[in-house]
């Protein structure tokens, strides 16, 4: 099993994650966290990395279905969404979005299925727009 739903993107990193934020909302996952990975380890650990962000994204619908089948599935919550310069190219954006199926199979909970497999189909929508979008610039 696929850890992520991805895609890369030939931007820059902002234009990424504002066109990763507004793929989220048009799919109804609002972005509740934001970590910046980069920023975070230099103020503490003094150390480099690329650009490397988290967003918390977040469907109210579906976290409450999730949390109605069990209260422990919001350890999993919300679905993380990485925006990452990728080190290797440097026009290129990756965006990994967590594959929902996990939830189930950490979970153990068959009744999670549901959930996840609407879950994927959104996030995978928000992945599919951003590659469409990065194809026709």
């Amino acid at each position: 099993m696929n850890l992520a739903l991805s895609t890369t993107l030939h931007t820059s990193f902002d234009d990424a994650v504002e066109r990763t934020r507004q793929a989220l909302s048009k799919q109804g996952f609002g972005v509740l966290t934001e970590i910046d990975v980069k920023a975070t380890l230099k103020a503490k650990i003094d150390e480099d990395m690329e650009d490397y962000l988290i967003l918390g994204a977040c469907n109210p619908p579906l976290a409450h279905r999730a949390v109605g089948v069990n209260r422990q599935i919001g350890l999993l919550l919300p679905c993380n969404v990485v925006v990452r310069r990728d080190p290797s190219a440097e026009d290129a954006v990756i965006i990994d979005a967590m594959n929902p199926d996990l939830m189930v199979k950490v979970a153990e909970e068959p009744a999670l299925q549901d959930v996840a497999d609407e879950a994927t189909v959104r996030l995978q929508a928000a992945i599919n727009s951003l590659a469409a979008g990065d194809r026709e610039s």
